[in-house]
């Protein structure tokens, strides 16, 4: 619930504040997720999705934002050590990570934010189908 209220906002706030070392540490930690998205490679998926996570938050420019970060992290590592998570991530999660950075870098607030909205909506809903 905190991810779903918290982290599109920060991915707006980061289009708008990212620098360009942000902007590439995003991108380079969304296509991390994806090269370690099949496989069953969770743990070097997590590694990548935590960056992820703390670059939007700490590029919002939020410093209440950017202090959540190790509160995200350990949702995001509550999760797969909890097997709350297929044994691959979902594609399309995947490819909306990807389609995050680009919307930042691209300085694209609102287009940031709703990405990230289904992120966090896609997460819950992952939960609901794996833990009912």
């Amino acid at each position: 619930m905190l991810r779903s209220a918290v982290e599109p906002v920060a991915a707006g706030l980061a289009a708008l504040n990212a620098t360009p070392e942000q902007c590439r540490e995003l991108t380079e930690q969304a296509l991390g997720m994806v090269a370690t998205s099949r496989g069953r490679r969770l743990e070097e998926y997590l590694v990548h999705d935590i960056a992820f996570h703390r670059v939007v938050l700490d590029a919002s420019g939020n410093e209440m934002f950017a202090r959540l970060g190790d509160v995200v992290a350990e949702v995001l590592t509550g999760r797969t050590h909890h097997h709350v998570m297929f044994e691959d991530p979902d594609p399309a999660a995947v490819t909306l990570h990807v389609r995050v950075a680009e919307a930042v870098r691209e300085r694209d607030a609102a287009r940031a934010e709703e990405l990230t909205r289904q992120i966090a909506v896609g997460a819950l809903q992952e939960l609901d189908v794996l833990a009912p």
